[in-house]
């Protein structure tokens, strides 16, 4: 089946109202390749960065707001990465990783997530348009990988039971495909009752963590299968499973010249001129897409 008439670089929603769960899936194909393209990475922070690409994409496709914000980053102590910063708005995503090269020469091939952040930290923020409301949670780096965090954040942050598995594979042409499975118990109960999902051991989740858990990372990550398929796979014996709208997604850099030259108005003369070359040009450098911007001072 050719990829070009698939479904890549979308999210899909899906429901479980017999077992009181959502879900989404993830596919990223030619997304992710912008993403990594702006920055030589080695293979092992490429590999950590598809992850945590991944990651953003299935927990910001959740938002309601569609003017909100999810932004992923990680605070770290002695290890390699020094700082990893991912965000999602509007089905656009983006990030970077900063590492320090010669700590990573000296990892094994492929380095423990305790090699790559140290005693690290995951800061999840999300910042609504709408209503303006902001919040975060900071969760330890503990487990083996981005995906295990992220469920710890959501289970200690915001007591909901959580599933993440992540596939990432990168063909011989150079090429990538990421796959992601999200799966929550959804809040519910009224006031002066229990509310279910902070017990983590209602059997309505252990059953739908069990069947998701099913879930390959090779399944994931492969082009050939519809995001709806593997729903299908997963709970096509359940009574009623509803696939919600989806979401196409893109690399989606806000940087531009307008936008770089409002930051710089912000400082005084003086600064500007400072920061000036000696034609009197400032020249900012985005991380994320790594674009150059030679503003006038």
């Amino acid at each position: 089946m050719s990829t070009e008439t698939i479904e890549i670089d979308q999210a899909l929603g899906f429901a479980i109202p017999s077992r009181s769960a959502r879900g989404r899936l993830v596919r990223l194909g030619p997304t992710l390749d912008t993403v990594l393209a702006a920055h030589a990475y080695p293979p092992a922070i490429e590999a950590l960065l598809a992850e945590a690409l991944t990651l953003v994409a299935l927990v910001g496709s959740t938002l309601k707001d569609a003017a909100g914000q999810l932004t992923m980053q990680t605070r770290t102590e002695n290890g390699v990465v020094q700082l990893l910063v991912c965000d999602y708005r509007g089905g656009e995503l983006r990030g970077y990783i900063q590492y320090d090269a010669d700590k990573l020469a000296a990892a094994p091939e492929q380095p423990t997530l305790f090699a790559l952040f140290g005693q690290g930290y995951l800061a999840i923020t999300f910042d609504l348009e709408t209503t303006g409301g902001r919040y975060q949670g900071i969760v330890p780096l503990d487990g083996e990988t981005l995906a295990q965090a992220v469920e710890s954040y959501f289970v200690q942050s915001e007591q909901i039971p959580t599933l993440v598995r992540i596939g990432v594979r990168r063909g011989t042409d150079g090429r990538h495909v990421a796959g992601g499975l999200f799966l929550q118990h959804l809040p519910e109960g009224e006031d002066g009752r229990e509310r279910l999902h902070t017990r983590l051991d209602h059997p309505a989740w252990e059953h739908v963590q069990a069947l998701g858990s099913t879930m390959g990372v090779d399944e994931l990550a492969d082009a050939a299968l519809p995001l709806e398929t593997l729903v299908w796979r997963l709970f096509n014996e359940e009574q009623d499973v509803r696939v919600l709208a989806r979401t196409t997604l893109a690399r989606g850099c806000r940087c531009t010249p307008d936008h770089v030259a409002s930051v710089l108005a912000k400082f005084s003369d003086d600064d500007r001129r400072s920061m000036a070359d000696d034609n009197g040009v400032i020249e900012v450098d985005c991380a994320f897409c790594a674009t150059k911007f030679p503003i006038p001072s």
